[in-house]
């Protein structure tokens, strides 16, 4: 598929997919939809609720896209006495080039991370991989539209959902895809997505998902949280 790099509201990059009508973020900010969506209501949201100080956390991103989510919780993490596991399910990654014109770094940090970011990108898939002494990367290419053949050998504590808008790649968000999230769901996980489908929520409560809607980043009134309780 074609893709083409657009500039959003707030300055920063998202992708524009023409063959499927649709940007990877939203056009009324990309990083500001990310820092809201995942990290504000999902990692310091899951952080701040626990009892006793979290040593480690395990986090599912379904859609590693630009890498704008990894980028921005690994940038959070270091504020936190945290260790992270963050394995990630992209079937399509976007080239290094493309990459290389996304402008996060320069916009986040000043063009301190610039490397990092890239790092990110060009990290081997399917091995863990040490970024930094506290946060390790798995990206794997995989079909998560085929959610049974997923394996892993540990529960999520975090769960970030970005794959497409249900109209566009409705694969992406059937019954058996949350069922197998719950699955992987550790006690006490939090599981946050952009969407807010009323259909989409009536899933995720069948899986087992405490549901709630939340306000949404400029451009949406409401996105989706859930919890294991």
């Amino acid at each position: 598929m074609q893709h083409k790099i657009i500039t959003t509201v707030d300055g920063s990059h998202t992708i524009f997919v023409p063959e499927l009508n649709e940007h990877y973020h939203s056009t009324n900010g990309a990083i500001q939809e990310s820092n809201h969506v995942f990290i504000e209501k999902g990692f310091r949201y899951y952080l701040r609720k626990q009892k006793q100080p979290q040593q480690e956390i395990n986090i599912l991103e379904i859609g590693f896209g630009t890498g704008l989510n990894v980028f921005l919780t690994l940038l959070e993490s270091e504020k936190w006495p945290v260790n992270v596991f963050y394995n990630s399910i992209e079937l399509y990654p976007i080239t290094i080039e493309e990459a290389q014109k996304l402008n996060y770094s320069e916009l986040v940090d000043n063009q301190v991370n610039i490397s990092l970011f890239l790092e990110l990108h060009t990290t081997p898939w399917e091995k863990a991989v040490d970024i930094t002494p506290s946060f390790t990367l798995l990206k794997q290419k995989f079909d998560f539209s085929k959610p049974d053949e997923f394996k892993s050998d540990r529960l999520f504590n975090l769960i970030y959902f970005d794959a497409f808008a249900p109209e566009k790649q409705p694969d992406m968000w059937t019954q058996e895809i949350f069922n197998k999230i719950y699955s992987l769901s550790d006690k006490d996980a939090v599981f946050t997505t952009y969407c807010a489908k009323g259909v989409v929520r009536r899933m995720l409560q069948t899986a087992g998902f405490k549901m709630e809607r939340l306000p949404g980043p400029p451009g949406k009134r409401e996105i989706l949280r859930g919890s294991v309780v």
